[in-house]
């Protein structure tokens, strides 16, 4: 137990040391998740004023700010609070063996840079989309999901708009892929996470970007408008699920883009009485229907 308990406390001393580092600049600026999420923003948001798609939205759209406050608190601060329960969570998968390379399907390590790299990201995305799957597809968990799909007014930061259980959700996914992989995540893998927070800006702006034929691999911002969609095609119970791909959708035929005239409704059944506080949004799913 005493084992368990210090590894608590240091991985929770150490996210915070680290968060620190980012905000005063001691990492390398390559590396700096803090300002460089600050930097993506203000370039997203300088696109979305300067060729908004839907031109009759405001610059501080609605819940701009709340959104704002959901970037901070999900990129940073959840993971600040939640390290120390991560940490003893990976101590007790290795306990049994979950995190040995027993499990792994492929060994990156001789291959070369650029392609670990692509087989990271690539892999680590289908988990999300999967994921994202079952957020939609079982009740429990679309209760949490409710929150990102709330947004009535799409924008940029729309895309760190979520429940914080789905930081619990999907972190043992990702650990499971990184499993897969031999325990294996690149140096570089920084890159993977600034490009993924790049596409994932761009998918919620109010920009009209499609990628030509690109589409069939890239998400963008025209089908993942679909995805917030009031309406969705009878029968379904979302569409669109890619989060830096859109591959995935094209292949398993949840893929839907009827037209890009980006006019729709968006929210879901009984969004008017969900909760419009962070606090309130945040507690929700907690409570009897």
């Amino acid at each position: 137990m005493e084992r368990y308990l210090n590894s608590f406390f240091e991985a929770f001393k150490s996210t915070l040391d680290w968060t620190w580092d980012l905000i005063t600049f001691d990492v390398p600026w390559y590396t700096n998740y803090f300002w460089g999420l600050i930097f993506v923003s203000l370039v997203v948001w300088s696109l979305e004023i300067a060729f908004p798609w839907r031109k009759h939205q405001s610059i501080f759209r609605k819940d701009f700010w709340l959104d704002g406050f959901y970037m901070f608190f999900n990129f940073f601060v959840f993971t600040i609070v939640i390290s120390g329960f991560y940490k003893v969570l990976n101590l007790l998968f290795s306990q049994f063996g979950i995190l040995n390379n027993s499990f792994a399907i492929v060994n990156l390590q001789s291959l070369p840079e650029w392609l670990q790299l692509l087989i990271f990201f690539v892999l680590l995305d289908f988990v999300q989309w999967l994921t994202h799957i079952l957020l939609h597809r079982f009740p429990f968990l679309w209760q949490f999901h409710k929150v990102h799909h709330s947004v009535k007014e799409m924008g940029f930061a729309a895309h760190f708009r979520y429940h914080w259980m789905e930081n619990v959700l999907y972190k043992p996914m990702k650990t499971l892929a990184v499993t897969l992989l031999g325990g294996f995540e690149p140096e570089q893998a920084y890159i993977v996470h600034f490009v993924s927070i790049v596409i994932g800006h761009l998918n919620h702006a109010n920009l009209k970007i499609t990628w030509g034929v690109l589409k069939y691999i890239f998400n963008n911002p025209v089908m993942h408008l679909y995805h917030h969609a009031y309406h969705v095609p009878k029968g379904k119970f979302g569409v669109n699920f890619g989060i830096s791909l859109s591959i995935w959708d094209y292949l398993f035929k949840t893929n839907y883009v009827p037209d890009d005239r980006g006019t729709i409704e968006l929210g879901f059944k009984g969004d008017d009485q969900f909760p419009k506080s962070f606090l309130g949004q945040n507690s929700y799913g907690f409570h009897k229907k």
